[in-house]
C-alpha cells in the first residue's frame, strides 16, 4: 500500500511540474517584445517640461517606462506595440503642448 501511494504521489508531482513548464513556456511565447523609441520634442522651454511630457506618455495604455531629456530634448519611451503605437505617443505630447517627431534612426 505504502508503494502505491508513493508512486501516486510521484507521478502526481511529475504530472504538476509538467504542467507548470509548459504553462511557462507558452506564456513566454505569447509575450511580446517590447520596443524602445527615443522622440524628439523639441518645444521644450523649461525643465519642468520634461515632467509633463513623461505623465503624458505613461498614460498611453502599453508603456511601460519613458524618460525625458530636457537637455538634449528627446523622449525615450518602452512600450508593448501589441498595446501602443508611435502614433498615441506622439500625440500624447501634442495634446499636452509638445508636439514630437520619432528620431530618424529609429525602426520598426
Amino acid at each position: 500500500m505504502k508503494s502505491i501511494v508513493l508512486a501516486l504521489t510521484s507521478a502526481l508531482v511529475l504530472s504538476l511540474a509538467f504542467t507548470t513548464v509548459a504553462a511557462v513556456e507558452k506564456a513566454a511565447t505569447q509575450a511580446t517584445e517590447m520596443q524602445t523609441v527615443t522622440l524628439d520634442v523639441q518645444k521644450m522651454d523649461c525643465p519642468m517640461c520634461r515632467i509633463t511630457i513623461r505623465k503624458a506618455l505613461e498614460k498611453v495604455p502599453g508603456v511601460a517606462s519613458a524618460s525625458v531629456d530636457y537637455e538634449a530634448k528627446t523622449a525615450t519611451v518602452v512600450f508593448d506595440p501589441e498595446q501602443a503605437n508611435v502614433e498615441a505617443l506622439t500625440a500624447a505630447t501634442t495634446n499636452v503642448g509638445y508636439p514630437s517627431t520619432v528620431k530618424p534612426n529609429w525602426q520598426r
